[in-house]
């Protein structure tokens, strides 16, 4: 079984469609959330997955941006989040707001040799907020863990892909697909391969994508410029 974990895509179109021509004969995609936010095409990315829920196991768990898009909860967010967020819930439709709003916090999945897993998009502590970057000392991880009677952690938010190996359990980030801040540019994603034994059965991919035009449509939308030019860092 081949299962493809993805996270932020924020509202990146041609970045995801350039990870989508790579996962999509997947038996499953896992995405830990932040399909918006950000990027210039919100109503298109969320109308592929919403497509893509249809066809095949794909779950999505709802992630801060979703959140503050759907329910106005931009507090704590910086100046240039806050006016994506603010643009974003002008131009997104109806249907798509509320498909953000009914977006579970949490979902569980198991694998077809029955190994399990949570997917949540900052921690299980705060499903939101908190931010699980690779750096943080092993202790930590395992606070986290304590919080999860599943065998591996999926998560999103940092942007960061990463993978842990605690006692034989995992938390694992795929990285972004359309705001990568690892100082590479590329989309993220990770894909996990159940013929092969956890915990090395897990890899990462990074995959180029017209970052030129998902630039050109920020600015035309009269967003940052920062959020355009950030695209060709990966920062």
């Amino acid at each position: 079984m081949i299962v493809a974990l993805i996270s932020d895509i924020h509202s990146n179109l041609e970045a995801l469609g350039a990870v989508w021509d790579e996962i999509k004969h997947a038996d499953a995609v896992l995405c830990m959330g932040d399909l918006v936010g950000y990027g210039a095409s919100p109503n298109e990315v969320v109308e592929f997955v919403r497509k893509q829920m249809k066809k095949r196991t794909f779950l999505c768990v709802r992630g801060n941006h979703d959140n503050a898009i759907a329910f106005g909860a931009e507090w704590g967010f910086n100046p240039y989040a806050r006016q994506a967020v603010r643009w974003h819930q002008r131009v997104m439709t109806v249907e798509n707001l509320e498909f953000l709003r009914q977006l579970p916090v949490r979902q569980l999945f198991t694998d077809d040799t029955g190994r399990s897993y949570l997917l949540i998009h900052g921690s299980p502590r705060a499903p939101l907020e908190e931010y699980l970057f690779p750096w943080l000392p092993d202790e930590e991880f395992k606070a986290v863990l304590s919080y999860v009677r599943q065998d591996d952690l999926l998560v999103g938010h940092t942007h960061v892909p990463m993978l842990k190996v605690v006692e034989g359990r995992r938390i694992i980030n795929p990285g972004s697909i359309g705001q990568p801040r690892d100082g590479d540019w590329r989309a993220s994603y990770a894909i996990i391969d159940t013929e092969r034994e956890p915990p090395g059965n897990v890899e990462f991919h990074r995959v180029e994508y017209d970052v030129e035009e998902a630039a050109r449509k920020i600015i035309d939308a009269g967003l940052p410029r920062f959020l355009a030019d950030r695209l060709y860092e990966g920062l």
